[in-house]
């Protein structure tokens, strides 16, 4: 997806950036390197590139110390929809009651019965 997007052009760097934080990226790699069976260096590489998101969506451990019960944290792992029209991210009820402080989108709210004493 990130290949298809910088091939595109269309996207700028900061698109390219939120898809990643959005989908996430892990490196891993191992590299070894010997001389006549004898391992001269060995290099193990683990990484992970994501939002809080994106890695508590997959199960990722954070880092010992990380504070869970802080209300950003809260915020992060709050159920996130896109907005239909602008497609940023944001908690699927505040979407759907208040709408899109962004764009302005306003979700399709059910006409309501007027009630037959109060024409």
């Amino acid at each position: 997806m990130v290949k298809e997007a910088i091939r595109e052009g269309s996207d700028s760097l900061a698109d390219v950036v939120d898809r990643v934080l959005d989908k996430g990226l892990i490196i891993n790699a191992d590299i070894s390197i010997s001389l006549v069976g004898t391992e001269l260096l060995n290099i193990k590489i683990r990484a992970a590139i994501a939002s809080f998101e994106t890695a508590a969506r997959y199960g990722l451990q954070f880092p010992s110390g990380t504070k869970l019960d802080l209300p950003a944290w809260q915020d992060a792992v709050a159920e996130k929809d896109a907005c239909p029209q602008c497609e940023k991210r944001m908690s699927k009820a505040e979407l759907l009651e208040k709408g899109c402080p962004w764009c302005g989108f306003q979700a399709a709210r059910p006409i309501l019965p007027v009630p037959k004493g109060n024409k």
